[in-house]
């Protein structure tokens, strides 16, 4: 989440940069949000301050008697301050709620396009493979060689989901212990196995709420979510926490399964 100060100094940039991204995210909520957030604060804080001195003056009063009329006014200067500390926090709970859906801004080195027509290509590694016959896609070598088999994933889930038969299951699972023995043996990540589902301060803390949460698989009655990529877990290991410098850096490894699938054109993937 962006940080409110620096929309609020960089508010032009801003808005600049996020036209760049071809997002429909108009400020004038935030400018109108933010104004409201600190023109409230200033007149709880003026009030506060009032109430604090006056009672300190009330207290030195030795006949309270002589005092009511003062004692009157700071309750109900108390029930204001009540009642703009209540308004205070919708207003920074709906603040909060838009800085949420406000996506990360592109940096100034990114070139802007709006197509695949546009991209620049930065740097080239190796030589592209030239074949003498026509490649086939993954999934139809997978049927061809009796691995995969989609028809069936098909009607255990849905499309774009597959079965793995045989050695291609073995070879999934090759690959995963290879991965993990490697990233643990050599490269020295703690291989962790976290839950594959989190919390909604878990799937904010990633970014993936409030923007996308009608793409997820939810338990309403625990407000628990299937994590969507392994970053979710990770990320939120410590999350709250305060870490040492003694302690970093900090590499874990862990099981995040894929399923082959056949490209669906038409699907949404969250996030890209």
């Amino acid at each position: 989440m962006l940080d409110v100060r620096y929309i609020r100094e960089n508010l032009e940039l801003v808005e600049t940069r996020l036209k760049t991204r071809g997002t429909g995210i108009d400020l004038e909520r935030f400018r109108q949000l933010d104004s409201q957030r600190r023109e409230l604060l200033q007149q709880t804080e003026t009030l506060k301050a009032l109430r604090n001195k006056v009672s300190e003056e009330i207290s030195r009063v030795k006949d309270k008697s002589q005092a009511q009329d003062r004692i009157a006014e700071m309750r109900e200067v108390s029930q204001r301050v009540k009642g703009l500390d209540e308004e205070l926090k919708g207003v920074e709970e709906a603040l909060e709620y838009f800085l949420l859906t406000v996506p990360n801004i592109p940096s100034l080195a990114t070139p802007v396009g709006a197509s695949e027509a546009d991209n620049v290509e930065v740097r080239v590694w190796g030589e592209k493979p030239r074949q003498d016959f026509t490649p086939k896609p993954h999934w139809e070598i997978g049927e061809d060689l009796d691995i995969l088999d989609f028809e069936r994933g098909a009607k255990l889930t849905g499309a774009r989901f597959t079965l793995y038969k045989g050695l291609g299951a073995r070879l999934e699972r090759a690959l995963i212990n290879f991965m993990l023995d490697l990233h643990t043996g050599r490269h020295n990540y703690l291989e962790m196995l976290p839950p594959f589902m989190v919390n909604r301060e878990s799937m904010t803390g990633t970014g993936q709420l409030p923007k996308f949460e009608d793409d997820l698989f939810h338990l309403g009655e625990v407000d628990y979510f299937l994590i969507p990529t392994a970053e979710v877990p990770v990320t939120n290991i410590h999350r709250g926490e305060i870490l040492k410098g003694s302690e970093l850096p900090l590499c874990y490894t862990l099981i995040r399964h894929v399923s082959a699938r056949k490209p669906d054109h038409t699907a949404r993937i969250p996030g890209a």
